[in-house]
């Protein structure tokens, strides 16, 4: 035996590591309270998270913006970063720099969210600075300038990204020409073209106010006064008292059809099947979440096994929900859609098999095997998920916007695992029922057009893209 060989022979290993026993967990309940300039706070102590999220949202609905000047919100958000009274927009980056943070803002159905994140030493310097932001924005002529100008730079380049330009078209066929919801949510060229440091500043000026605000505040809070903190920054903060705006009814044409967004040449077609649907106030989400992630939320759901694995017609098709705007008085909605991509000679074979795996579904049910592994899935990566106080800080806020309790979240995972097989069945089967899609698909019309209407899923229209 060499010296080598007896050497491993004698060598001592460390025992396997053991798993420990698993802990009870639930998403993380915060507390709520509110500054005296009517802000309302809720703050969520995460022991061990060093770097603090803050996320607002703010009462300014796209459906707010005025007539001709669509993207307005869009390029206010976007501003608020831009310099202040105290600071140039170079200097502000600057101090943002010094601080360790990172600030993003951006405008959408239900309003606009300001998000914060920085290392737990410097939250009131961060804080003042985004009070700055909020409190006295400069809105500079050049600024605005600047930003209109990035911003018509970004259409042409979404136009040309199929998902982008089904997405946009799948809006324009599902929701009235005069609802906000059927145009795009960062304006057009033509809107955005109209827009100037006037508008944005009187934009801002009749929607941000702190009364009809939420703060969101999570990290590791333990050697922090926040209540002092916020009040030096945010309470700071003043403006006219307002009633949150009321939430107008939703209305969708969801008439089983077929728009094809014609791309000569394309060697994909990018499909987006959707409709409107109910939303998370409603008593069917959570199995509704859970039938739709059997159909497509993984690799592994039917989507794909079908499609990828069988077929091999894609990379990938997914199933999902997605809140548009929620009131919780029944003016909500979400749009429940199917998204994909596949080759273009395959597109009509594609679509053939993809309504097959949905008359199945509605024929046959779910199995028990499905329901099970999308509920261990959903519920036991949810630790993971929310390791972080963005993740937490986002939740919560998407919660706020969408008038939904505090422990929503919570109780949805516990409400997923109570969910059997055949009430997931029922709202996946009504989520998505075959004879009430709009389809849309941005490809080659040359070559797909024939093969989709021979389908019959519904009538076929050609558009240019």
């Amino acid at each position: 035996m060499t010296d080598a060989a007896a050497s491993l022979t004698s060598m001592t290993f460390h025992p396997q590591p053991e798993p420990g026993t698993a802990r009870p967990w639930a998403f993380p309940a915060p507390d709520r309270g509110a500054l005296d300039n009517g802000l309302t706070v809720l703050r969520c102590h995460r022991p061990g998270q060093q770097v603090v999220a803050v996320e607002i949202f703010l009462d300014a609905p796209l459906e707010a913006e005025p007539a001709g000047l669509d993207g307005v919100a869009t390029i206010m958000a976007r501003a608020l970063s831009e310099g202040t009274d105290q600071h140039t927009a170079e200097e502000f980056a600057a101090e943002l720099e010094r601080c360790g943070a990172t600030l993003d803002a951006h405008a959408d159905h239900p309003g606009v969210r300001v998000s914060l994140e920085v290392p737990v030493s410097r939250l009131p310097k961060a804080l003042g600075l985004l009070s700055e932001a909020l409190i006295a924005p400069a809105f500079l002529e050049t600024e605005v300038e600047r930003l209109v100008r990035n911003r018509l730079d970004e259409i042409p380049h979404e136009a040309a990204n199929p998902a982008r330009r089904a997405a946009k078209q799948l809006s324009k066929e599902l929701f009235p020409a005069d609802s906000r919801m059927s145009r795009p949510r960062q304006g057009t060229e033509e809107t955005v073209e109209a827009i100037d440091a006037a508008a944005v500043r009187a934009f801002f000026d009749a929607h941000m106010r702190p009364s009809t605000a939420t703060a969101v505040v999570v990290g590791d809070l333990t050697d922090v006064d926040l209540d002092k903190v916020l009040a030096e920054t945010l309470g700071a903060w003043t403006g006219n008292t307002a009633e949150p705006r009321p939430v107008p009814p939703i209305t969708a044409d969801d008439t089983g059809r077929v728009v094809i967004v014609d791309r000569p040449g394309a060697v994909q077609t990018q499909l987006l099947i959707g409709r409107v649907g109910a939303d998370r106030h409603d008593r069917v989400w959570p199995a509704q979440v859970l039938g739709t992630y059997c159909l497509g939320g993984t690799l592994t759901s039917r989507l794909d096994r079908v499609l990828r694995e069988e077929k091999g017609y894609t990379y990938g098709v997914r199933a999902f929900g997605q809140v548009l705007r929620s009131d919780g008085k029944g003016n909500g909605a979400s749009m429940l859609a199917i998204s994909g991509s596949v080759d273009t000679p395959n597109t009509g074979p594609a679509l053939d098999d993809l309504w097959k795996v949905l008359r199945t579904l509605a024929a046959e049910g779910l199995t028990d095997a499905e329901r099970d592994v999308a509920v261990q899935n959903l519920v036991g990566v949810a630790p993971l998920k929310y390791e972080t106080a963005a993740s937490v800080a986002g939740t919560l806020a998407d919660q706020v916007e969408q008038h939904l309790p505090d422990d929503f979240q919570a109780q949805l995972y516990a409400r997923l695992a109570e969910t059997g097989t055949v009430e997931a069945t029922a709202a996946v089967v009504n989520a998505v029922p075959v004879d009430r899609l709009v389809t849309v698909l941005v490809g080659d019309a040359s070559e797909i057009e024939e093969p989709v209407r021979a389908l019959g899923i519904g009538e076929v229209t050609v558009v240019t893209g």
